[in-house]
């Protein structure tokens, strides 16, 4: 035994030789792990957090950072409008600011009772594939609910009917550790009603998804492609029960499929087409790449309404609007980690190898030297994460399938920054659709492929749990 082992504190110790024989064994923090960021790593802690530029962006650069934050917090309006630059909201949205969904730039949450729009989430609808449309199944990875589209839009301009209300109710159920300890879990049934524009297909498939934060998106963005895919292993050659696979999907700009890396189930490639995409479905703003109101042939108001097109024929997001917003969410940076060599949270981390959470939450890749912003270059990260989609049983399913993704994969999500979670949204609720109220149901949600760590959690006593939750907090 090694003398740094013999220096630990008891519960260390006692957490760290519980560890499976294979596992590693962290007595000290990694070289550079506080800083998941790399060089681009922010050095914050406070509700501000998640809204600061990279660490390495230059002042220069950083006029362009702020340019595009201005135009991802203010509202837009209706059109016509004298404020050109920011008009053609709708006609039907969600909300008329990026800011509302993330908040501080932070992550999304349910509706409560009593809210009148559900703004931070939004509800995915789409039907069963139809071999008939497989071209349009190709370039949007769903078939459309026929009259509502792809989105449902709870909100709309003046002489345009939303499309509907959104509502969340829930049932619980128990979950009970080895020793007894219990934990209620909540499952959600959501709820829409009226309706705008009559019944929905009656096969119908809904997802709530709450608004994800924001850091370290270029970061994501600028992983080598070949380092996601060679942790793709969907025959599990390895043995583990893990078959991570990367979403395949539609690239507007180059007109191809590539791989997928942002969204729930990873059905965007890259962070332009995620803007261009939420600036279409959530505030119903046209661009070069989507050029057309997000209404559907049934909605004849929303189709004679004004929009905010130029004369000139620029789009209601102009070039450089887009150009600007985009700037800004690549470049939000990652704040530090917290506490990385506490004895409480090094035990945790062992815990959560031990478990074999890294298993999908890969904690490590460096950025490619080629990457869209020469700060995001060349930087050894830590997000915890392989982007790659993996079946979470059926206790997490929402049946809807989204390019390669089936009714039960998800996108590993990253968590860096989760631990900072409450100090910048103002709450703990986690997963797709806002369900787990803290992080610890969060991991008692996890099933399919997860199911074999979630049980070794389900073994931890009180102490252990402590220090998982630590290790998370920390992140």
């Amino acid at each position: 035994m090694s003398m740094s082992l013999l220096r630990l504190s008891p519960l260390l110790l006692a957490l760290t030789l519980a560890a499976c024989d294979d596992a590693p064994r962290f007595t000290q923090a990694e070289p550079g792990e506080a800083l998941s960021g790399g060089k681009a790593t922010v050095q914050r802690n406070d509700r501000n957090a998640f809204s600061l530029p990279s660490a390495n962006l230059s002042p220069e650069r950083r006029l362009d950072f702020a340019v595009g934050n201005s135009f991802f917090r203010s509202p837009w309006v209706i059109a016509p409008s004298t404020t050109t630059a920011r008009d053609g909201l709708g006609p039907l949205f969600n909300t008329n600011a990026c800011q509302n969904c993330h908040v501080r730039d932070g992550r999304g949450h349910p509706p409560e009772p009593g809210d009148s729009n559900a703004v931070s989430m939004l509800v995915r609808l789409s039907i069963p594939d139809q071999p008939y449309l497989a071209r349009e199944i190709e370039r949007l990875g769903v078939v459309p609910e026929p009259v509502y589209g792809t989105q449902l839009q709870d909100m709309a301009i003046p002489g345009v009917a939303p499309e509907g209300k959104v509502r969340v109710s829930y049932e619980n159920h128990t979950v009970a550790f080895k020793d007894g300890h219990q934990v209620e879990l909540r499952r959600p049934t959501l709820q829409i009603t009226q309706l705008g524009y009559g019944p929905m297909h009656p096969d119908t498939r809904f997802s709530a998804r709450v608004a994800p934060p924001m850091i370290g998106l270029g970061l994501l963005e600028a992983i080598p492609e070949a380092d996601i895919l060679a942790n793709e292993d969907p025959d599990d050659r390895n043995r583990d029960g893990i078959r991570g696979r990367a979403n395949r999907v539609w690239d507007d700009a180059l007109g191809k499929t590539v791989v997928g890396r942002f969204g729930w189930k990873a059905g965007q490639p890259n962070i332009n087409q995620q803007n261009v995409h939420a600036f279409a479905g959530d505030m119903g703003l046209t661009s070069t790449l989507k050029p057309s109101d997000d209404c559907t042939p049934a909605q004849t108001d929303c189709l004679a309404a004004p929009n905010g097109d130029g004369a000139d024929g620029e789009k209601e997001v102009s070039d450089n609007i887009l150009r600007l917003v985009t700037f800004y969410t690549r470049n939000l940076g990652v704040p530090a980690r917290r506490d990385v060599n506490a004895p409480q949270v090094l035990a945790g981390k062992n815990l959560f190898f031990q478990a074999g959470c890294q298993g999908c939450h890969t904690p490590q890749f460096t950025t490619a030297a080629d990457a869209r912003e020469p700060e995001l270059a060349n930087q050894v990260i830590r997000p915890y994460s392989d982007l790659l989609l993996h079946d979470m049983g059926p206790g997490l399913a929402d049946e809807r399938t989204e390019f390669a993704a089936n009714g039960q994969d998800w996108r590993t999500p990253p968590l860096w920054g989760i631990g900072l979670t409450e100090t910048v949204s103002g709450h703990t609720q986690f997963l797709h659709d806002g369900r787990a109220r803290n992080l610890l149901e969060a991991v008692l949600w996890h099933g399919g492929e997860a199911q074999a760590a979630r049980d070794q959690v389900l073994t931890f006593n009180a102490e252990q749990r402590a220090a998982l939750l630590a290790f998370l907090k920390s992140l």
